[in-house]
């Protein structure tokens, strides 16, 4: 996780390089818990979700605070679960590792729990896409990494093969999420190489 990633004027995350954005979705409410300097820790806020191969990004409608925006990198994340509550809104619920800069210690930041809730229509689209483009993300990191290391860099996730699963995504009438059939063109030359705060290549 990563509080407030750098953003395009639009509100639409500044990819990585290599990263490939697979859908967006409006209308949901997302919950965080454990952010700096917010009431409590916890944050409601109601905006977006940008899904990649790298991460799930939440741009916020309006600041909450100083919230605007978080970060999940897929391979991060952890125990999520789709829930379909009776009387409440269908959602997800998981729990995201945060991404520690490289000079301070990993003890000193707490993993935070989240929720996405789907205010507005279906989600039939997002949830299949979001679970299988998770599960492809850790079988690729298995591979790849026979051994398990404390500090998988998380845009190894953009090596994994997406193009199959995107073939054959099931798209939903009942939900507004929005796929990428091709990569967003907005200042599409400006590329991150990294999570820590550096500037971003082709800016200058």
């Amino acid at each position: 996780m990563a509080l407030n990633p750098q953003l395009f004027p639009n509100g639409m995350p500044i990819p990585f390089t290599n990263e490939m954005f697979v859908l967006v979705r409006h209308g949901v409410e997302f919950e965080v818990d454990k952010i700096p300097g917010s009431q409590g820790g916890r944050v409601k806020a109601w905006g977006i979700i940008y899904l990649s191969n790298i991460r799930m990004v939440f741009v916020a409608s309006r600041p909450v605070g100083n919230f605007f925006a978080f970060d999940m990198p897929l391979l991060y994340v952890h125990d999520e679960k789709f829930n379909q509550p009776i009387f409440h809104c269908n959602n997800i619920s998981g729990q995201v590792e945060p991404v520690v800069p490289e000079n301070e210690h990993r003890a000193l930041y707490s993993t935070h729990s989240f929720k996405i809730l789907f205010k507005e229509g279906g989600c039939g689209t997002f949830v299949p896409l979001f679970l299988n483009l998770i599960a492809s993300v850790r079988r690729y990191n298995q591979q790849v990494n026979h051994e398990p290391q404390p500090r998988v860099d998380p845009l190894q996730a953009a090596q994994t093969p997406i193009d199959e699963m995107m073939r054959h995504a099931y798209v939903d009438p009942n939900d507004p999420t929005k796929i990428f059939l091709q990569q967003p063109t907005t200042e599409s030359q400006l590329r991150r190489r990294t999570y820590q705060s550096q500037p971003v290549e082709g800016s200058m």
